[in-house]
């Protein structure tokens, strides 16, 4: 905490900028931008799943991470005040990039809240305005992921497939993705008119 308020206290602009953008900041919450992320990556960025705060064993959760074509991951971390930006500076996954999840990261915080040269490098920058999010600097098209973060991402869904399946226990995993054959078999042989078969099912991760 002490490193943060040195920070915000150590120089006039962003001092300044904190007190400029605390009432709109003040009328955004955190979950009000998570979702903004998710619906954001679902239906502008094209990705096939999204998880929101979900962790992993090295201590990172995301506030959204995604997939799309490729297994390529995006990270988005959301952001509602200054202070809240420069402590996640701090954390060891951002201090050393190689042990971070995501292809591609992005900060997504109220327009103006931060300068495009705070943000680290190679990462994009998303700003809400009321109910639109726009993407204010564009990610590096190179991916940052290392073997290491490609790990951790793999470790997440692997916790997150877990919690899933302790929910619906007795059933496991495989019954409930196969719950159409079971479907078929009592009916015949054959799905129920407007049911799509397994195979048919839109999957961009199986191209």
């Amino acid at each position: 905490m002490s490193a943060i308020l040195a920070i915000l206290n150590g120089a006039d602009k962003n001092t300044s900028l904190a007190f400029r953008f605390c009432d709109t900041t003040r009328s955004m919450t955190h979950q009000q931008l998570v979702r903004m992320a998710e619906q954001w990556l679902r239906t502008r960025y094209r990705c096939g799943i999204v998880l929101s705060e979900q962790s992993c064993a090295s201590g990172e959760t995301p506030d959204v991470i995604a997939w799309k074509g490729a297994c390529r991951s995006v990270v988005v971390e959301c952001k509602i005040s200054r202070a809240d930006f420069f402590a996640d500076q701090e954390k060891p996954f951002r201090k050393d990039s190689e042990l971070a999840m995501g292809c591609e990261r992005f900060y997504l915080v109220p327009q103006g809240l931060i300068r495009v040269d705070e943000l680290p490098p190679k990462w994009g920058l998303l700003e809400s305005k009321g109910r639109e999010v726009r993407m204010a600097v564009k990610p590096c098209r190179q991916a940052q992921r290392s073997q290491t973060g490609l790990m951790w991402e793999m470790n997440l869904l692997l916790a997150s497939l877990r919690r899933v399946e302790v929910r619906i226990e007795p059933q496991t995993i495989t019954d409930f993705l196969k719950w159409k054959n079971r479907l078929a078999e009592y009916n015949g042989g054959r799905l129920p008119e407007g049911v799509v078969a397994p195979e048919a099912e839109p999957n961009v991760h199986l191209v």
